[in-house]
């Protein structure tokens, strides 16, 4: 592609950029294409489980385009615990553009201090994962992912499409997003996730995991030295190995082919390092939609644990709030099968002046519970970067 072609491409995603409105439903933009939904036709009813709710949508995506729908497209997230309402639209249009290419512009930011609160505190999440790891070490389980929240609240209202339009720049390798959340104070769930539980074009599916982290610096010798310390490391490995193994197990009865990297590969965002593995294949059945697809995969051991049963059972335990979306599913899927969900990583929930900003880590045997402070502090980075705001001595 030319200069010039990439150029009215940029454009165009940017004037979908700039026409995203905080009453619209969806919009999500990746390294390859620019999406926003606009207008509700129907929404998708709830379901007991993610295998129940994938079929759901399948039926009323033919429904509407037996109905006489143009373009039939269910998009909207998905919680951690998915026998928890969803959050799913059938948009009245879809306008798709190429990628952003890192011009989501900055956006006017709105000045004003905010007073940030975390929960648990620093020494109490510190705690939880001691308590994690003596369970680890119990064989009880081989690994849990733990997390924390910001609650932040501001002098004024989120400028929601400034903060959107700076992820989008910062993170355009990654996955951006914006969902309306309803309610009877309708707020709105955004981030930059970096990480693809599961996607499809005609039979090809795609996963890429991530799992083993390491925050970033500006200084570029010791960048380089972190990324290859976090290749090296066996603790961020076996991690890291877990989730691999689990993504593959979840995809191959689908699957004709599939093809799993012998050991994982570096990828970073603007502020983290991150072991990557990229899985991809070609389906067995073209009948089987991508929501279906996902809910072999949802909660993988990056944003749960292994066994998930008992990780699933110590979060409820150690977790210090209900996650709500945070580490479930954010994406769109079509009446053909297509589409993509990414792990809802990096995001905040934003609602009138006030966010709740989320960040995780993977424990295992071998983790230190100061690391892993440290490594939710670097993933909060994300947001508080994107907003302008970087609080001392509070993460």
């Amino acid at each position: 592609m030319n200069d010039v072609s990439r150029d009215l491409i940029d454009a165009r995603a940017a004037r979908l950029l700039a026409a995203y409105r905080g009453a619209d439903p969806f919009f999500f933009a990746t390294a390859e294409h620019t999406l926003l939904a606009q207008g509700c036709y129907a929404e998708v009813p709830p379901a007991d489980n993610l295998a129940d709710l994938g079929l759901r949508v399948d039926e009323q995506l033919q429904a509407a385009r037996r109905k006489g729908h143009p373009n039939p497209v269910v998009v909207g997230a998905i919680p951690f615990d998915s026998r928890k309402p969803a959050c799913l639209t059938i948009p009245r249009q879809v306008i798709s553009a190429g990628p952003l290419g890192g011009r989501g512009g900055e956006g006017a930011r709105r000045p004003g201090r905010y007073l940030v609160q975390p929960v648990p505190q620093p020494q109490d999440y510190a705690e939880a994962v001691g308590e994690a790891v003596r369970q680890i070490k119990a064989g009880k389980l081989s690994k849990v992912v733990l997390a924390r929240t910001l609650a932040l609240a501001g002098e004024e209202p989120v400028d929601v499409q400034g903060l959107l339009g700076r992820l989008a720049r910062h993170n355009a390798h990654g996955y951006t997003f914006a969902v309306r959340l309803p309610g009877s104070r309708p707020g709105t769930l955004l981030g930059a996730s970096p990480e693809l539980l599961i996607s499809r074009r005609g039979l090809q599916v795609r996963s890429n995991p991530l799992a083993g982290s390491a925050a970033r610096t500006a200084d570029g010798a010791e960048d380089a030295r972190r990324g290859q310390a976090l290749l090296a490391s066996n603790k961020d490995l076996h991690e890291h190995q877990i989730v691999a193994d689990a993504v593959a197990a979840g995809l191959r009865p689908h699957c004709r082919t599939l093809a799993v990297p012998a050991g994982p590969s570096l990828i970073h965002t603007a502020t983290m390092w991150h072991l990557s593995s990229d899985i991809r294949g070609e389906l067995a059945d073209a009948g089987i939609g991508t929501l279906r697809l996902a809910a072999g995969l949802h909660p993988t051991p990056a944003v749960c644990g292994h066994p998930s049963a008992a990780a699933f059972d110590l979060i409820g335990r150690l977790d210090a709030f209900d996650r709500g979306f945070y580490t479930g599913l954010v994406g769109w899927c079509d009446a053909d099968g297509n589409g993509e969900w990414v792990v809802t990583l990096r995001c905040a929930e934003v609602q009138d002046n006030r966010m709740r900003l989320f960040a995780g880590a993977g424990i295992v045997a071998d983790s230190d519970p100061q690391g892993e402070v440290a490594e939710t502090e670097a993933k909060f980075k994300t947001m508080l970067n994107a907003l302008g705001h970087a609080p001392e001595g509070v993460c």
